[in-house]
């Protein structure tokens, strides 16, 4: 074989981040219930804003500078302690490109975002699952794992794909067993979905400790998944030290200022958030009602629910059900979720639609 270059062995052990599909197998467009966007679109502010950012032959502001005053006056954050990226991906895989490296372990619960699998591998470092507690984060599996050679732990706050919450408790709980050498990583993409006043406490634990780093995004309840725009915070020398390798250029324009106007916005968040848990309950107590057929919808504080299917009909057999009858949903079976499809909270008329194909498909399963 001629010689050519060659792929390190932890970026060979990496599986390609595979999208939700928007489009059937015949390439028919389906109402996309697999990547947990907002149906209810984008704040009006923010598409305004769109317009009016500064012309695309512009570099950006490397520093997102008024985007982090403003992420600093809503959430009462020195803007020195906010660092801006290409969505909260970009932020959660240069953590552990800073902190971590060959010969070192990054934890995350089983059932947890994809991404830190990739995050850990892509640094050279060895992604370590611990046990769940029936879907969700185990605190003391999490705990139990560690080990001298731990650097990283990931925590995302709803749970990413399961839908499971720690209340501020057990966050506290987890951060203190952590030793204080290990950066701890919480992930509060889906926080905005949280009730009003429910809080892990995650922004108090960034301000105060020198080892937590707390990530969200603009992707999900402010509809701009198409913006690629996210933020995270912690001490000093953790902003510093994601700065040091983001890419100088990282948050464009348009997505400066759509984000700006969108933090704003408070009004479509409530909305956004009030629509959320009321379909997300429509769709969970109509599968829940089909137990007798072994299908389980998970508790979820986030905008998508994690159904398992335990009974004669199989969750692959539901996916193509739903595929005909219009709707793509996700199915998990790289994560060991091939028993289970996560279905983002759509509308109230679809996740009637939903419901009703798995209920028809169901019996018919016996």
């Amino acid at each position: 074989m001629a010689m050519r270059p060659t792929l390190k062995p932890w970026i060979e052990g990496i599986h390609v981040y595979v999208p939700g599909k928007a489009a059937g197998a015949d390439g028919k467009p389906l109402v996309k219930l697999s990547a947990n966007e907002n149906p209810f679109g984008t704040s009006p502010a923010a598409l305004a804003a769109k317009s009016g950012a500064e012309a695309p032959c512009r570099y950006p502001d490397p520093g997102s500078t008024a985007l982090r005053e403003a992420i600093g006056a809503k959430f009462g954050i020195d803007p020195a302690r906010v660092v801006c990226g290409t969505g909260s991906d970009e932020l959660l895989q240069l953590a552990a490109n800073a902190f971590a490296g060959p010969g070192d372990e990054v934890l995350f619960p089983r059932y947890s975002f994809m991404v830190y699998d990739i995050a850990a591998r892509r640094a050279g470092a060895s992604p370590i699952e611990t046990a769940d507690a029936d879907y969700g984060c185990d605190v003391d599996a999490l705990l139990a794992a560690i080990t001298d050679r731990t650097r990283v732990v990931y925590l995302a706050n709803p749970n990413n794909p399961t839908g499971s919450y720690l209340p501020a408790k057990e966050i506290a709980r987890l951060h203190a067993g952590l030793p204080k050498d290990v950066l701890f990583v919480l992930d509060q993409a889906y926080a905005e979905y949280l009730a009003l006043g429910e809080d892990d406490g995650g922004l108090a634990l960034a301000e105060a400790h020198e080892n937590v780093l707390v990530t969200r995004t603009f992707s999900k309840i402010h509809g701009l998944a198409g913006e690629r725009i996210g933020w995270a915070t912690g001490a000093p020398h953790l902003i510093e030290a994601l700065n040091r390798i983001r890419g100088p250029f990282n948050v464009t324009n348009t997505g400066q200022a759509a984000a700006l106007a969108a933090l704003g916005d408070d009004g479509f968040v409530e909305r956004s958030r009030a629509q959320n848990a009321a379909n997300r309950a429509r769709l969970t107590d109509a599968l829940a009602a089909l137990g007798n057929h072994g299908i389980r919808p998970l508790p979820s504080e986030g905008n998508f629910v994690l159904v398992l299917f335990e009974g004669a009909l199989t969750a692959e057999a539901a996916l193509g059900v739903l595929a005909q009858a219009g709707y793509s949903v996700r199915h998990l079976p790289g994560q060991g979720l091939g028993h289970a499809l996560r279905i983002t909270v759509g509308t109230a008329a679809d996740m009637d639609a939903v419901a009703a194909a798995i209920r028809r498909a169901a019996e018919r399963a016996g």
